[in-house]
Protein backbone atom coordinates (compact mmCIF):
# COMPACT_ATOMS: atom_id res chain seq x y z
CA UNK A 1 0.00 0.00 0.00
CA UNK A 2 1.44 3.33 -1.09
CA UNK A 3 0.64 6.95 -0.23
CA UNK A 4 -1.94 7.16 -3.02
CA UNK A 5 -3.83 4.17 -1.60
CA UNK A 6 -3.76 5.68 1.89
CA UNK A 7 -5.00 9.00 0.51
CA UNK A 8 -7.77 7.20 -1.39
CA UNK A 9 -8.84 5.38 1.79
CA UNK A 10 -9.08 8.63 3.77
CA UNK A 11 -10.97 10.30 0.92
CA UNK A 12 -13.40 7.39 0.66
CA UNK A 13 -13.96 7.29 4.41
CA UNK A 14 -14.61 11.01 4.82
CA UNK A 15 -16.65 11.39 1.63
CA UNK A 16 -18.81 8.41 2.58
CA UNK A 17 -19.40 9.90 6.03
CA UNK A 18 -20.41 13.25 4.49
CA UNK A 19 -22.62 11.40 2.01
CA UNK A 20 -24.31 9.57 4.88
CA UNK A 21 -24.84 12.81 6.75
CA UNK A 22 -26.50 14.68 3.88
CA UNK A 23 -28.40 11.54 2.85
CA UNK A 24 -29.79 11.31 6.38
CA UNK A 25 -30.96 14.91 6.13
CA UNK A 26 -32.57 14.13 2.76
CA UNK A 27 -34.48 11.02 3.83
CA UNK A 28 -35.00 11.37 7.60
CA UNK A 29 -34.33 14.78 9.14
CA UNK A 30 -36.01 17.13 6.68
CA UNK A 31 -38.99 14.84 5.99
CA UNK A 32 -39.42 14.54 9.77
CA UNK A 33 -39.19 18.29 10.29
CA UNK A 34 -41.64 18.85 7.43
CA UNK A 35 -44.38 17.34 9.62
CA UNK A 36 -44.02 20.23 12.09
CA UNK A 37 -45.88 23.51 11.92
CA UNK A 38 -43.95 26.54 10.65
CA UNK A 39 -42.76 27.78 14.02
CA UNK A 40 -41.73 24.30 15.23
CA UNK A 41 -40.00 23.59 11.90
CA UNK A 42 -37.93 26.78 12.00
CA UNK A 43 -37.06 26.31 15.67
CA UNK A 44 -36.09 22.65 15.17
CA UNK A 45 -33.88 23.58 12.25
CA UNK A 46 -32.26 26.35 14.27
CA UNK A 47 -31.47 23.88 17.04
CA UNK A 48 -30.07 21.11 14.84
CA UNK A 49 -28.09 23.51 12.66
CA UNK A 50 -26.92 25.33 15.78
CA UNK A 51 -25.02 22.20 16.83
CA UNK A 52 -23.17 22.25 13.51
CA UNK A 53 -22.60 26.01 13.62
CA UNK A 54 -21.09 25.64 17.09
CA UNK A 55 -18.36 23.54 15.44
CA UNK A 56 -19.33 20.14 16.77
CA UNK A 57 -15.89 18.46 16.75
CA UNK A 58 -16.69 15.15 15.08
CA UNK A 59 -18.82 16.84 12.45
CA UNK A 60 -16.09 19.39 11.71
CA UNK A 61 -13.41 16.69 11.61
CA UNK A 62 -15.47 14.75 9.09
CA UNK A 63 -16.69 17.66 6.97
CA UNK A 64 -13.44 19.63 6.80
CA UNK A 65 -11.51 16.37 6.75
CA UNK A 66 -13.26 15.40 3.52
CA UNK A 67 -12.11 18.62 1.87
CA UNK A 68 -8.53 18.13 3.07
CA UNK A 69 -8.59 14.45 2.06
CA UNK A 70 -9.83 15.21 -1.47
CA UNK A 71 -7.37 18.08 -1.96
CA UNK A 72 -4.55 15.86 -0.68
CA UNK A 73 -5.64 13.02 -2.94
CA UNK A 74 -5.58 15.28 -6.00
CA UNK A 75 -2.16 16.67 -5.09
CA UNK A 76 -0.66 13.26 -4.26
CA UNK A 77 -2.04 11.75 -7.47
CA UNK A 78 -0.62 14.55 -9.60
CA UNK A 79 2.79 14.55 -7.88
CA UNK A 80 3.34 10.81 -7.71
CA UNK A 81 1.62 9.60 -10.87
CA UNK A 82 1.22 12.65 -13.10
CA UNK A 83 -1.82 14.52 -14.35
CA UNK A 84 -2.19 12.46 -17.52
CA UNK A 85 -2.68 9.24 -15.53
CA UNK A 86 -4.81 10.70 -12.74
CA UNK A 87 -7.39 12.67 -14.70
CA UNK A 88 -10.21 10.58 -13.22
CA UNK A 89 -9.11 11.26 -9.64
CA UNK A 90 -8.80 14.97 -10.42
CA UNK A 91 -12.23 14.99 -12.08
CA UNK A 92 -13.91 13.13 -9.21
CA UNK A 93 -12.22 15.41 -6.68
CA UNK A 94 -13.28 18.58 -8.46
CA UNK A 95 -16.84 17.27 -8.79
CA UNK A 96 -16.90 16.64 -5.03
CA UNK A 97 -15.44 20.03 -4.16
CA UNK A 98 -17.82 21.93 -6.44
CA UNK A 99 -20.89 19.70 -6.26
CA UNK A 100 -20.95 18.98 -2.54
CA UNK A 101 -18.84 21.61 -0.84
CA UNK A 102 -19.58 24.34 -3.39
CA UNK A 103 -23.34 23.86 -3.03
CA UNK A 104 -22.96 23.82 0.74
CA UNK A 105 -20.99 27.06 0.76
CA UNK A 106 -23.05 28.92 -1.83
CA UNK A 107 -26.57 27.66 -1.00
CA UNK A 108 -26.90 25.89 2.34
CA UNK A 109 -24.72 28.01 4.58
CA UNK A 110 -26.42 31.31 3.59
CA UNK A 111 -29.87 29.70 4.01
CA UNK A 112 -28.87 28.22 7.37
CA UNK A 113 -27.40 31.53 8.54
CA UNK A 114 -30.61 33.33 7.61
CA UNK A 115 -32.68 30.88 9.65
CA UNK A 116 -30.26 31.23 12.58
CA UNK A 117 -30.80 35.00 12.60
CA UNK A 118 -34.60 34.78 12.80
CA UNK A 119 -36.23 35.68 16.08
CA UNK A 120 -39.00 33.14 15.68
CA UNK A 121 -40.97 34.28 18.71
CA UNK A 122 -41.37 37.76 17.21
CA UNK A 123 -42.72 36.56 13.84
CA UNK A 124 -46.43 36.24 13.14
CA UNK A 125 -47.93 33.19 11.42
CA UNK A 126 -47.70 34.73 7.94
CA UNK A 127 -44.03 35.67 8.36
CA UNK A 128 -43.23 32.22 9.75
CA UNK A 129 -44.90 30.62 6.75
CA UNK A 130 -43.07 32.88 4.29
CA UNK A 131 -39.70 32.24 5.93
CA UNK A 132 -40.28 28.50 5.87
CA UNK A 133 -41.36 28.51 2.21
CA UNK A 134 -38.31 30.59 1.15
CA UNK A 135 -36.04 28.20 3.01
CA UNK A 136 -37.41 24.65 2.86
CA UNK A 137 -37.97 24.11 -0.87
CA UNK A 138 -34.62 25.56 -1.95
CA UNK A 139 -32.69 23.85 0.87
CA UNK A 140 -34.19 20.45 0.09
CA UNK A 141 -33.77 20.81 -3.68
CA UNK A 142 -30.07 21.53 -3.43
CA UNK A 143 -29.59 18.93 -0.71
CA UNK A 144 -30.96 16.25 -3.05
CA UNK A 145 -28.51 17.41 -5.72
CA UNK A 146 -25.49 17.35 -3.41
CA UNK A 147 -26.59 13.98 -1.99
CA UNK A 148 -26.60 12.42 -5.46
CA UNK A 149 -23.25 14.00 -6.29
CA UNK A 150 -21.74 12.82 -2.99
CA UNK A 151 -23.02 9.29 -3.59
CA UNK A 152 -21.62 9.20 -7.14
CA UNK A 153 -18.26 10.55 -5.94
CA UNK A 154 -18.08 7.98 -3.13
CA UNK A 155 -18.90 5.20 -5.58
CA UNK A 156 -16.34 6.50 -8.08
CA UNK A 157 -13.63 6.59 -5.39
CA UNK A 158 -14.47 3.00 -4.43
CA UNK A 159 -14.21 1.94 -8.07
CA UNK A 160 -10.88 3.79 -8.44
CA UNK A 161 -9.33 2.07 -5.42
CA UNK A 162 -10.57 -1.38 -6.44
CA UNK A 163 -9.19 -1.03 -9.96
CA UNK A 164 -5.72 0.17 -8.96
Amino acid sequence: MDILDISLIFSILTCCLVTGFIFTYAVVVMPGLSKLNDKEFLRAFQVTDGIIQNNQPLFMLTWVGSIIAILSLILIAIVFIGISKTWLIVLVGVVYLLGVQGITISIHIPLNNHIQQLNIDELNEQNLSEERKKFEKKWNHFNYIRTVIAFVVSLALLIIITTR
